[in-house]
């Protein structure tokens, strides 16, 4: 195949006399050995062959001097038996300087400012150079100079932080009539000098009171304002009464140190800690402890802050952590959250967070925060860095159903009704979640549950239990009524949680007791008749006379032993013969007819 033409044939200078021009030689022609394509450079102005041997690699190229020239016309060919191309560059060599890189680069530095110097090959040419930074969190900054000297260059770079690696290296272009940027040099990496530590320490507290005194364990960490700024750092706490002025003690601790416990009596105490390199201390962090209080006056002071009646709280917790709020109060410049990360070990890892004076919630997080683990959180209020409690939370991450399920410690059985208790059930922070509330499930042994007032629950075997709920926490004992009596029945308690519950697994057995009411009824029902059909049976002439005695007929009476006066087959009494204690007559005919 015939030559591509060249593409992107240019040439450039690094110092105005020597000359390199480039190309890419374009595709295969499928041609080699005395037939392989042919380059030659041919200068127009001059009518001269350029004496330059081309290599061709990725790209082809070609270097000669061109003494005093400036203003050349290049044009370069390719050819094989097949065909030829060219292409043609026209140029001002001034025009198309490409700087050599800057060597021999060296450095003066403080705490913040870096003069970096370099040395260059382009002797008579103005250059403008480019700095690149490296910066300790990976960001990239770039700083332009022109400033030149005779034998050197340098740029000042400020605003750095102390103690501080930075990378830099630099490249150049021609000042005048720029072309394009030279090559990087190596790259240099400086570290500043050390300054004194800038900002405070983050400093807390934990206070524990014991015989005459109390234990307070200090900690601190560097906040993120806080810079060390030098190679070796170290911790100096003091503490000093207060109010008598006393001679103040101090400890010092080395770098991997974060914590120490002091002891002290019950009067006020200012405590400092400072960090210290090898230049200076850092601005003191401050905590004042208050004064302990006896017994009747504590409760009175306690009553005054209103952390008497202070009761823990229930929040929530989300896959990014446990959201706390809290009551901003306008007297307070700062706001201190604490809890510890580890609750049932000792120490607990205790950890702690500030917050501005217009900050009412924050989400805290912890990589050490799992599921099924209560969490307390106390909120201090801060002032002339003083710190009173102000409100309590406690939360999960997330609920889990509870760990263990209640124990049925005493059943009372009637023959319709049963009682469970429960009482020795904890409902506290041992617990993976907040009991809610129980279930209790009931069903008899060999066939469904249908109890009135209860709810069903259908297990996976496809059996039917009674389900109660129970949502006070605090209620364990409960009456399951309407059983059947002399059947046996299965029977468990569950607690629940925001996490749900724990899968049935064992059940508890009962027997509801014979119902002696019946045996009453039947005795009322059939066997006291039963006696009395036997006895009246048995004197039935004597129950005869009693209850139905024979009714005499007023024919034989004596009262009508008198001369007798019939009417029909009757006998009739007639008044005039007997004389009567009262007379009573019931209505006027009847009067007329006697």
């Amino acid at each position: 195949e015939p030559p591509d033409t060249p593409n992107d044939f240019s040439c450039q200078t690094q110092d105005l006399r020597i000359v390199t021009c480039t190309w890419s030689q374009g595709g295969d022609t499928y041609l080699y050995g005395r037939h392989s394509p042919k380059y030659t450079l041919f200068e127009e102005f001059s009518q001269k062959m350029i004496p330059c041997t081309v290599s061709c690699s990725e790209q082809c190229s070609c270097s000669w001097d061109i003494g005093q020239q400036r203003i050349c016309n290049i044009t370069v060919t390719v050819e094989n038996p097949l065909g030829k191309k060219t292409a043609t560059d026209v140029f001002d060599v001034t025009h198309r300087i490409y700087p050599a890189a800057p060597f021999q680069l060296w450095e003066e530095c403080t705490g913040t400012e870096i003069t970096l110097y370099w040395k260059h090959q382009n002797k008579g040419i103005e250059l403008f150079c480019q700095t690149e930074v490296l910066q300790p969190d990976g960001k990239v900054e770039l700083h332009n100079s022109s400033d030149m000297h005779l034998h050197y260059a340098s740029i000042t770079l400020d605003g750095l932080q102390p103690y501080t690696e930075y990378t830099a290296r630099v490249r150049c272009g021609a000042a005048k009539h720029f072309w394009r940027w030279g090559e990087w040099s190596e790259a240099q990496t400086i570290r500043t000098k050390e300054a004194t530590p800038s900002g405070k320490l983050d400093i807390w507290r934990e206070i524990t009171p014991v015989l005459h005194g109390r234990n307070v364990t200090l900690l601190w960490k560097q906040a993120p304002s806080f810079r060390a700024n030098g190679r070796s750092i170290s911790y100096d706490v003091t503490w000093e009464k207060v109010e008598d002025g006393s001679k103040p003690e101090s400890i010092s601790f080395s770098s991997v140190y974060n914590s120490t416990r002091i002891s002290i009596d019950n009067h006020s105490y200012k405590i400092s800690i400072m960090a210290k390199n090898n230049v200076n201390y850092s601005l003191p962090s401050v905590l004042i402890i208050p004064r302990a209080t006896g017994n009747s006056r504590k409760t009175l002071f306690c009553s005054f802050l209103g952390t008497e009646e202070l009761k823990e709280e229930q929040v929530n917790g989300t896959d990014d952590g446990i959201f706390i709020s809290w009551e901003t109060r306008h007297i307070y410049d700062s706001y201190i959250i604490d809890w510890c990360n580890f609750p049932m070990l000792q120490p607990c890892d205790l950890q702690w967070k500030r917050f501005g004076p217009n900050t009412s919630s924050a989400l805290i997080n912890s990589a050490a925060f799992v599921p099924g683990v209560r969490y307390n959180f106390h909120i201090y209020g801060s002032v002339a860095n003083r710190a009173s409690l102000l409100e309590k939370k406690t939360g999960y991450l997330r609920e889990l159903p509870p760990l263990h399920d209640p124990t049925v410690q005493k059943v009372e059985l009637t023959f319709n009704a049963v009682t469970l208790s429960w009482d020795s059930y904890l409902t506290n922070e041992t617990q993976s979640g907040f009991v809610r509330g129980y279930h209790v499930y009931v069903s008899p042994l060999q066939e469904n549950c249908s109890l009135k007032g209860s709810k069903k629950h259908v297990l996976p075997d496809d059996s039917v239990l009674c389900k109660y709920t129970i949502e006070n926490p605090e209620e364990k004992r409960y009456t399951v009524k309407h059983l059947l009596s002399n059947t046996k029945y299965k029977l468990v308690v569950k607690a629940y949680t925001g996490g749900g519950e724990t899968p049935i697994v064992n059940f508890m057995y009962i027997d509801t007791p014979f119902n002696s009411n019946v045996l009453y009824l039947l005795v009322l029902l059939v066997i006291v008749p039963s006696l009395v059909a036997a006895v009246c049976r048995w004197k039935m002439k004597w129950v005869k006379e009693c209850c139905c005695p024979v009714i005499p007929s007023p024919n034989k009476s004596e009262v009508l032993s008198f001369k007798e006066f019939k009417i029909s087959s009757e006998k009739v009494l007639k008044i005039s013969d007997c004389i009567p204690d009262m007379l009573a007559v019931d209505n006027k005919a009847e009067a007329q007819k006697l």
